[in-house]
């Protein structure tokens, strides 16, 4: 399951550092630009997540493989880009993929810190949502997390889920895919079908 892990987080820079091209693209950046926002958006909730966890070194600076993944992602958006009908409606699904990646795998690293369960869900939720805060935020878009659809409810979903199913002793191979696969599709309907929580209303 550790490979497995490592290959699935690998897999969740690797789609937020697209999803952070992506934007770069729809601002018409040059190269140099793809690659800091692919990489800022692609470690950017894994950093935040280290920093509070304290842990002993951030997950990139102990394993370049992370950047070379978002360098190497974000070159390739480069030159793929030009070939997409639609730059908006692949960042969209970018980051849905990244959300509900993210969203399990840093509860996952939360709980093997030894934190409690309802630490582990924020920091799940944290490491979901950060990098795309910044990458919006940096290109003065309206953060995605603002958005009328929901958003962060799919990470916490992905996250609390995760922890659920491992409460009720489900195999482990199935814990993983199970919780990614709910936050996706939750996310995934709200695109669809433009899914809201009731706004606040006096």
């Amino acid at each position: 399951m550790n490979t497995a892990i490592q290959f699935v987080d690998m897999m969740a820079v690797a789609v937020f550092a697209i999803s952070g091209a992506l934007a770069a693209a729809e601002a018409k950046l040059d190269v140099l630009g793809f690659i800091l926002f692919g990489t800022i958006t692609g470690i950017g909730g894994g950093t935040a997540r280290d920093l509070l966890l304290d842990t002993n070194a951030i997950f990139w600076i102990a394993d370049t493989r992370y950047l070379w993944i978002c360098i190497g992602a974000s070159v390739a958006t480069w030159f793929l880009g030009p070939l997409l009908n639609s730059l908006h409606k692949v960042l969209v699904w970018a980051d849905a993929v990244g959300l509900a990646l993210f969203s399990v795998l840093g509860t996952i690293k939360a709980q093997q810190m030894g934190v409690a369960p309802v630490v582990a869900v924020v920091m799940g939720m944290m490491t979901a949502t950060f990098g795309s805060i910044i990458r919006d935020t940096l290109l003065n878009h309206e953060p995605v997390l603002l958005g009328p659809e929901i958003y962060v409810t799919a990470a916490l979903l992905g996250a609390s889920s995760y922890i659920v199913l491992q409460a009720l002793a489900v195999p482990e191979s199935l814990v993983l895919p199970i919780a990614i696969g709910l936050a996706f599709a939750l996310r995934a309907c709200a695109i669809l079908f433009d899914l809201r929580l009731p706004k606040y209303g006096r």
